[in-house]
C-alpha cells in the first residue's frame, strides 16, 4: 500500500481547516453537567474467573441520561490500592468483551478499566459486550453503522453519548477505592483512541486530573479532511449519507464539530503520546497529525506530547512496538507522580 496523504514534512505541522462552533464549550459544559445531576450508581461486582494472577469486577455506572454502562475492572490479584489506573475504551463496534480478554495492564500492576461502548460491542463479543444505547435517538435514520446515528443535530448524535460515558467513567474510577485519583491515565486505539481525546478533554468537567493520555491511530479527527481521504469504513458512512441526503452537508459537517478530536484535545493539558500509520487509509494520517499538533493549545501550561511514526504500517499502527511504548510512557509518569507527591 503506497503513501497516499501528505508528506511527511507537511504532515509534521498540519493543522487542518477545522472551523470551531461558538458555543462549543458551552455545548459541553451543558452535556457533562446534566449527566452529573444524575446519582452515578457505582457499583463493583467481583467476578469468580480461571485467571489467579488477577481479580476481577464487573463495573456498572451510569452514563449520559442516567443509563446504565457497563465496564470491567481487573487489578492484580489481592490488591488493595490505591492503584494507578489505565482506563481504556474500545474501536468502532467493540465493547469490552470477556473478563479475560484484556489482561495486560493489570499484569502490569495497573488497575484496568474496560469500558462498553454503549449501542456497540459486535466487534468483540463474550457475554459481558452489549451494553444497550436506550436513548430515543438511537432509532433516528441514518447510513448503516454509528457515525451518522442522530447527526443532524448534536443533542442527538451518537458520539455525544459516548463521550459522555467516557468522561463518566473517569468519575467512577476517581472514586473507585482500589484506584488512587491523581494516577488515571486514558487510552485507546482507532475510535479508541478518539474517544481518549475526548475524555482527555471532558476530564475537569468529571474533576478528574488525568494523568497521561495514549491515543493510536485515533479516529473521529479532522473530520472535513478523513471523509475527503478515507475510502472505507467508518469515514465513509458519511460520503454514503450526504450522497442520499445531498442537501445536509452544512448540517452534517457543523454536528462532526462538537466531536472533533482535533479540537476537543484543544482543550485536553494532560501528556499525551499518539501513533500514526503514514499507510493508514482508515485514519488517513493528516488526520492523526492535525489532533496531535493541536493537542493541548488551549493549555494555559506548556504540554508534553510526542508521536510515534510508522512509516509501512496502515490502521495497525505500531502493533506491539506502540504497546511498549506505551508501558514505557505510563510507567515514567506514574514514577514522576510518586516523586512529586513524596516532595
Amino acid at each position: 500500500m503506497p503513501l497516499f496523504d501528505l508528506p511527511p514534512s507537511e504532515l509534521a505541522g498540519y493543522l487542518g481547516d477545522l472551523p470551531e462552533p461558538e458555543d462549543f464549550d458551552a455545548f459541553w459544559e451543558r452535556t457533562i453537567a446534566a449527566t452529573r445531576a444524575f446519582p452515578l450508581d457505582l457499583a463493583l461486582a467481583k467476578v469468580e474467573t480461571p485467571w489467579r494472577l488477577v481479580d476481577t469486577y464487573d463495573v456498572s455506572f451510569a452514563g449520559f441520561g442516567g443509563a446504565p454502562i457497563k465496564a470491567w475492572l481487573t487489578v492484580p490479584a489481592g490488591a488493595t490500592g490505591p492503584l494507578p489506573a489505565v482506563v481504556q475504551y474500545h474501536g468502532h463496534t467493540r465493547g469490552r468483551g470477556f473478563p479475560h480478554t484484556d489482561l495486560l495492564w493489570a499484569t502490569a500492576g495497573y488497575a484496568h478499566f474496560s469500558m462498553d461502548n454503549r449501542g456497540q460491542g459486535s466487534g468483540s463479543g463474550g457475554p459481558g459486550a452489549g451494553t444497550p444505547d436506550p436513548d430515543a435517538a438511537a432509532g433516528l435514520p441514518h447510513a448503516p453503522g454509528y457515525l451518522t446515528l442522530g447527526i443532524t443535530d448534536p443533542e442527538t448524535f451518537f458520539y455525544r453519548r459516548l463521550y459522555t460515558d467516557a468522561a463518566r467513567l473517569l468519575q467512577a474510577a476517581a472514586a473507585t477505592e482500589l484506584v488512587d485519583p491523581a494516577r488515571i491515565i486514558v487510552t485507546g486505539a482507532s475510535q479508541g483512541g478518539g474517544i481518549a481525546l475526548a475524555a482527555a478533554a471532558l476530564a475537569a468537567h468529571v474533576d478528574v486530573d488525568l494523568l497521561g493520555v495514549a491515543a493510536d491511530v485515533p479516529y473521529l479527527c479532522a473530520f472535513p479532511r478523513a471523509v475527503a481521504l478515507a475510502d472505507r469504513r467508518p469515514y465513509d458512512e458519511v460520503t454514503a449519507y450526504l450522497a442520499a441526503w445531498r442537501d445536509r452537508t452544512e448540517t452534517v459537517y457543523r454536528t462532526l464539530s462538537y466531536f472533533d478530536g482535533a479540537l476537543l484535545g484543544r482543550r485536553a493539558s494532560a501528556p499525551a503520546l499518539f501513533s500514526v500509520g503514514l499507510m493508514d487509509r482508515t485514519c488517513p494520517p493528516s488526520s492523526v497529525y492535525a489532533a496531535f499538533n493541536r493537542y493541548g493549545a488551549h493549555s494555559a501550561r506548556p504540554v508534553e506530547k510526542s508521536i510515534n511514526v510508522y512509516g509501512h504500517n496502515g490502521h495497525e499502527g505500531g502493533g506491539d512496538y506502540q504497546t511498549a511504548a506505551q508501558a514505557e510512557f505510563f510507567a515514567r509518569l506514574v514514577h514522576q507522580a510518586a516523586r512529586r507527591s513524596h516532595g
